[in-house]
């Protein structure tokens, strides 16, 4: 097993990505704590795991929150007494029809930017401690390009990860912490999405990728697999395009 032994937090983990992250670090021997807002999602989460053999426990948590993160931290410590990774995955979608919206702009750097950061800064001291970790933040494409289908605050934000990211990576490389992100491309429709979610939009999307499709939440998951595990001690500061070729095109 290629998390055997280790302890992961997951946020955003009641669906999606995140889901699936938890779902295949459970399956791959982590001891997994699933986060996020949506409650009966994020138990339902919780006993998939249970139920194929796995071990997860379900915790609350706004990212926007130090408080939440504090608690998280300190709980994820007092069951389990070792915290090895976590995945950043929780976020909103950027499509909001008026790309003008400063109400957007704000939403996308207080969820995605910097719910980010205070993940990093929730964790980090505590892996400082152990000397090992691995974080691993899910930025998107458009961290790299500009979109005229999302609202420039989630590009902005976006590319806040990407840079965070590598910033994290050259500061805590010494103390055995290692930071990546993930980007994926054009994927299933969030909760949260507006213009994405059309079907003109999307097909329009789609047709810019060279795959042909959109991606699948476990192709992103697998990733996050590979950068959280071992396999990819020597390995921080890079990124990670999940996303059928868009960004070589």
């Amino acid at each position: 097993m290629r998390l055997k032994d280790k302890v992961a937090i997951v946020t955003g983990a009641a669906s999606g990505m995140g889901a699936s992250t938890a779902r295949i670090f459970a399956a791959e021997g982590a001891r997994v704590v699933v986060t996020d807002l949506l409650e009966d999602e994020g138990r339902a989460v919780v006993d998939e795991i249970a139920g194929a053999g796995g071990e997860a426990r379900f915790q609350k948590l706004d990212v926007t929150s130090e408080a939440d993160w504090d608690s998280v931290v300190a709980e994820t410590m007092a069951a389990y007494g070792q915290l090895d990774i976590l995945v950043n995955n929780a976020g909103v979608s950027g499509s909001h029809p008026d790309k003008l919206n400063i109400e957007t702009w704000d939403a996308q750097m207080n969820i995605n930017a910097k719910g980010v950061f205070l993940g990093m800064r929730a964790v980090i001291p505590t892996m400082q401690k152990a000397g090992r970790g691995s974080i691993v933040n899910i930025s998107s494409i458009s961290g790299f390009v500009g979109q005229d289908f999302v609202h420039m605050g989630y590009n902005a934000a976006k590319g806040a990860v990407r840079l965070a990211t590598k910033s994290a990576a050259v500061q805590f490389a010494a103390d055995g912490v290692r930071v990546n992100s993930v980007h994926p491309g054009i994927m299933p429709p969030m909760r949260s999405s507006m213009l994405t979610a059309d079907p003109e939009v999307r097909r329009k999307m789609i047709a810019t990728i060279p795959a042909g499709r959109e991606g699948r939440v476990e192709e992103v998951a697998y990733a996050n697999l590979f950068l959280a595990s071992d396999e990819a001690s020597y390995i921080t500061g890079i990124e990670v395009p999940v996303d059928g070729g868009f960004l070589a095109a």
